[in-house]
């Protein structure tokens, strides 16, 4: 065997500990798929007393600064597991970069906000950049779009890419709970952190759609441009309507190339029953994809949790003993392109609306003209019963799907719809994909 190959782990969280426990058990393994031995000699974290699963990290040199193990000459690869898209975690990863250190990182954030300007850093420094843990954690998704669909001409890149969403849908439709209940549950478990906003806002989800659209297109990140709606408006009601109208309720990210620019958005989709993304359930992560040669494509398995995402970040460190090199996004970061924009409101597809009318002749008729006026079919209605619940006006739940049509006529047709006497607070609108 040549040289061993010398790890920095900056960071000893979940994953962290999942990386030192599959070097443990599986690393007899991994030595001779990789040519070499594979050794950590130095860590950093923020607390050495911190607990790491019974390993042992007294036998590692340790670095209060994570910057400085970036830069020590006692690693070959830093393994950058803190998150974050600024402050230390980008600092070390620039500084190993500079110093002509390979770089194994799982940070979705840190590539999202500065994946083009870290591609170039590593690229000048002859240096590797991989990220598979960065995207649906244990799935292969960056190294089959990279390197396996290489001559491609991706259309479309879509999925669910967040497991806490997944989990609190899945179960409000499955139990029949509302969201409040089932964020709490997944908070106990572990599944959402204290302060959810980043899963349930579709944050995290958007972090992982800006890297993948620059794997499907060869475009510099950009989530500034990203369409972000998260599911905290999502009630016990929709997920009912949904399915009874044959559909499911799921939190896609989808980046789409069309012919005035690229559409990237994160936001709840009814999607059918029976179709592949449909069938994705609890923390399961999916990702699918529609090539020029391939056709289409789907990846799934768990997204988020210590062991499965270790599996992706040692199987980069890997291709790195191996002396594999290959451009962070799957062509020289001076090739890809600044990204342009395809404006949301442009987008065709249908809809599921759903509002409270009052229970008084004419409304459904100023309905149906709103639409018809608007040039926008409806595919379906379902009118419900009046809910009498003691107030002087009682109101009626109404449910209509659309056929495609612009954003941008929906979104005008509810403006009108919601500022008139017949409906009682906005309209609910969901967009539909048909896959």
């Amino acid at each position: 065997m040549s040289e061993p190959s010398r790890l920095g782990i900056a960071g000893l969280g979940t994953v962290g500990v999942g990386v030192l426990d599959m070097l443990r058990d599986n690393g007899a393994a991994l030595n001779r798929q990789a040519g070499c031995e594979v050794v950590v000699t130095a860590v950093s974290a923020r607390s050495r007393r911190n607990d790491r699963g019974g390993h042992d990290i007294s036998t590692y040199e340790w670095f209060d600064d994570p910057v400085e193990l970036a830069k020590s000459d006692k690693i070959d690869t830093f393994v950058e597991l803190i998150g974050g898209e600024d402050g230390p975690a980008k600092a070390a990863v620039e500084a190993a970069l500079k110093a002509g250190k390979d770089v194994v990182t799982a940070n979705k954030a840190l590539l999202a906000h500065h994946g083009a300007a870290l591609a170039q850093l590593a690229e000048e420094n002859n240096a590797c950049l991989n990220f598979e843990a960065a995207v649906a954690g244990g799935i292969p998704i960056v190294k089959t779009m990279r390197e396996s669909l290489a001559g491609n001409g991706i259309k479309k890149v879509f999925g669910i890419v967040n497991g806490t969403c997944n989990y609190i849908l899945t179960k409000m439709e499955k139990e029949g709970r509302d969201f409040a209940d089932v964020l709490s549950e997944a908070q106990e478990l572990g599944y959402a952190e204290a302060d959810p906003a980043f899963d349930i806002g579709g944050i995290d989800a958007a972090h992982k759609v800006a890297c993948l659209t620059s794997l499907a297109f060869g475009t510099q990140t950009d989530f500034d441009s990203i369409f972000i709606e998260g599911i905290e408006s999502i009630t016990l009601a929709d997920i009912k309507n949904a399915d009874s109208l044959g559909y499911k309720i799921k939190l896609l990210g989808v980046s789409l190339k069309t012919a005035d620019g690229i559409e990237q958005r994160v936001h709840p989709t009814l999607v059918p029953k029976g179709s592949p993304i449909a069938e994705v359930d609890g923390v399961f992560n999916a990702v699918g994809l529609v090539g020029d040669f391939v056709d289409e494509l789907m990846l799934m398995g768990r997204g988020a949790g210590a062991h499965p995402t270790a599996s992706s970040v040692v199987g980069d460190i890997a291709d790195i003993a191996r002396g594999k090199k290959v451009p962070v996004f799957g062509i020289p970061a001076s090739q890809l392109s600044p990204y342009k924009l395809a404006r949301m409101r442009a987008h065709e597809g249908g809809y599921y609306v759903a509002m409270d009318l009052y229970d008084k002749p004419g409304s459904v008729a100023f309905i149906a003209k709103a639409f018809c006026e608007a040039e926008i079919s409806i595919e379906r209605i379902d009118q419900r019963a009046p809910v009498d619940t003691g107030v002087e006006k009682p109101t009626a739940p109404f449910i209509l799907i659309t056929h495609d049509t612009l954003e941008s006529a929906m979104r005008s047709v509810l403006a009108e719809i919601g500022n008139a006497e017949y409906c009682a607070g906005e309209p609910r609108m969901i967009r539909i994909e048909r896959y």
